[in-house]
């Protein structure tokens, strides 16, 4: 285990922005029992990403075992009051509070989880808050079993399950519940959904059905939005692939792991294998020197290939926000051979963007395209927040006159001017590639939307 931890250390060494990597490795050092360390690690990510889900859920998990109870209820109760946690996800928060005596408050908590999940039973939570008698009621937790609990529900388990199931769904939306990116989806429609619904016509010319993707572009521009709905277009299965579903501390389970996910995405095709910061999994082998993780990409690539499994119907898709951290191997033929960017949404796409997340709140006539005027580079993530802040204003506004206020133009002109665009520093790092590391052109696209001549 010491080995892997110092594996991921030397990694994050020439990568430390690279948080998916630095979970995992707050992971291993939890279940090495370093968990001043593993809480590190969790700030670290917090201090560079703040509000980061993952990190939060992993602290909670540490201070648990640290026995931090009061420390993490503070956690769960800045989830909660983000919409991060919600239903069965909210039982180890129950059981902390319970710990601490906080029986009134557990009792508010365990109802929220009734009510989103009206099937759900645990014998020893309804012992001690539905249950008083005497002969029924526990009067505390075994702190193994919450340490399970909570593992349970924030993927503690992940690395050391042996399973070869992994999260299949079927999405049900469509490209038309995606704003904008018109070009984007005339890419995927004819790398990949043509082909499925034409294979007559593609088999005359020699195509498969298959191949790979690769998305890029600043966060929260909808990469995995995107790759779900490419799911939804053909009727296919969709499997969400992250660098914890792959990564293990064990020599080559990592390869096994990853020829796992393909081997189902095989069997259930037509399938949508979608990884999400590919980055993380497929890096640069130049940058990691003597790293296992070399391993790892050889395995990918072997498996994209297809040289000793048939891969027809199994449909790549891939995100990321750093392709330069990429490695080059992956854009060859046959591999993600298209490789595609996600701009900000347009005037067009910001309109639409708004108007999906303008469903169903109480509002007024909106002048969409004034809003959209003044949140040009937003990404369809920042203009949720400043729908998110302007709701914010409505809200308190009815509490204060006792009756629904709805939501106006100028609401959200407001929220716009609070909330500034989080794509900038994205486009300050790929301008730079874009101008001095762009041999091939591949990065021309990035030229256009910030109008550089090349």
């Amino acid at each position: 285990m010491n080995e892997g931890i110092e594996q991921l250390k030397e990694a994050l060494s020439f990568s430390p922005d690279n948080i998916p990597l630095r979970l995992h490795l707050a992971e291993l050092m939890i279940k090495g029992f370093m968990l001043d360390d593993a809480a590190a690690q969790y700030q670290e990510i917090l201090n560079r990403n703040y509000g980061n889900d993952k990190a939060r859920k992993g602290l909670v998990s540490v201070f648990y075992k640290q026995k931090k109870f009061s420390a993490a209820i503070l956690v769960y109760e800045a989830l909660l009051a983000d919409n991060k946690i919600a239903g069965e996800e909210l039982v180890p928060y129950v059981k902390c509070l319970i710990k601490e005596n906080s029986h009134n408050e557990a009792v508010e908590i365990y109802k929220k989880v009734l009510q989103q999940a009206p099937g759900f039973k645990d014998d020893e939570i309804d012992g001690i808050l539905r249950m008083p008698t005497a002969g029924s009621k526990r009067n505390s937790f075994d702190d193994d079993e919450l340490e399970d609990d909570i593992d349970d529900m924030f993927g503690g388990q992940e690395f050391e399950d042996d399973g070869t199931s992994y999260l299949m769904e079927k999405p049900d939306l469509k490209f038309e519940d995606v704003g904008g990116m018109k070009k984007v989806k005339n890419e995927i429609s004819l790398k990949i959904i043509q082909p499925l619904k034409n294979p007559d016509l593609y088999k005359a010319f020699g195509k498969k059905t298959g191949g790979g993707i690769l998305l890029y572009g600043p966060p929260g521009c909808g990469k995995t939005y995107l790759a779900k709905a490419t799911a939804g277009e053909i009727d296919a299965k969709f499997i969400n692939i992250g660098l914890h579903d792959i990564l293990d501390m064990w020599m080559g389970n990592s390869e096994k792991n990853l020829h796992e996910v393909f081997a189902q995405a095989r069997q259930n095709a037509p399938c949508v294998l979608f990884f999400d910061e590919v980055d993380a999994i497929g890096a640069s082998r130049s940058d990691l020197k003597g790293s296992s993780m070399r391993h790892v990409i050889n395995q990918f690539l072997a498996e994209m290939d297809g040289v000793e499994h048939n891969n027809d119907g199994v449909l790549i898709l891939a995100a990321t926000n750093a392709p330069w951290s990429v490695d080059s191997a992956f854009r060859r033929p046959g591999r993600f051979d298209r490789v595609i960017f996600v701009a900000p949404p347009d005037t067009e796409g910001r309109i639409e963007v708004l108007k999906q997340h303008l469903k169903e709140k109480p509002a007024d006539v909106i002048d969409l395209a004034a809003v959209a005027k003044v949140t040009e580079d937003y990404s369809g993530a920042d203009l949720k927040a400043v729908v998110d802040i302007a709701t914010e204003y409505k809200l308190e506004e009815s509490l204060a006159k006792g009756s629904i206020e709805k939501l106006t133009t100028k609401d959200l002109l407001k929220a716009a001017k609070q909330h500034k665009n989080t794509t900038a520093e994205w486009f300050s790092t790929a301008r730079n590639y874009a101008l001095y590391s762009n041999e091939t052109g591949l990065y021309n696209d990035i030229l256009d939307y910030l109008k550089i001549k090349k």
